[in-house]
């Protein structure tokens, strides 16, 4: 069972959606940053960390920011592989790359860049 027109058509729709979303929250991580604010530019440092406490968790602060820009980078190369496929194979495209049977569309359409079905046939004992 390969998608119809309609559906591959609402999928890049979906693919393009996603990607707008995650370029969206990567930029919100540039627009926010430490010194960014008017009172940091102006001069004054009251705000800034002084505490070893702080600075600790600035760190951690920045680390799952990088923790999180990195899942969505990843996950923008997905979407971006996904509509590659789309446009050079569409008579592929939702087909699981493990077992060559078909995803659910309903699976597609929560996860346009799904490349593999969640359920899976069970192993022979």
């Amino acid at each position: 069972m390969s998608l119809s027109k309609t559906q591959l058509k609402h999928l890049e729709t979906r693919l393009h959606q996603e990607r707008v979303r995650l370029i969206d929250q990567l930029n919100a991580f540039e627009d926010v940053g430490p010194g960014e604010d008017a009172q940091v530019r102006s001069g004054d440092l009251s705000k800034l960390p002084t505490h070893p406490a702080d600075l600790g968790t600035d760190v951690i602060g920045e680390e799952i920011e990088l923790s999180i820009g990195t899942r969505v980078s990843a996950e923008l190369a997905e979407i971006d592989a996904a509509v590659d496929r789309l446009l050079t194979t569409p008579e592929r495209f939702g087909m699981d790359e493990q077992t060559g049977l078909p995803i659910p569309f309903e699976r597609l359409d929560l996860i346009p860049y799904a490349r593999t079905n969640v359920a899976r046939e069970p192993a022979p004992q």
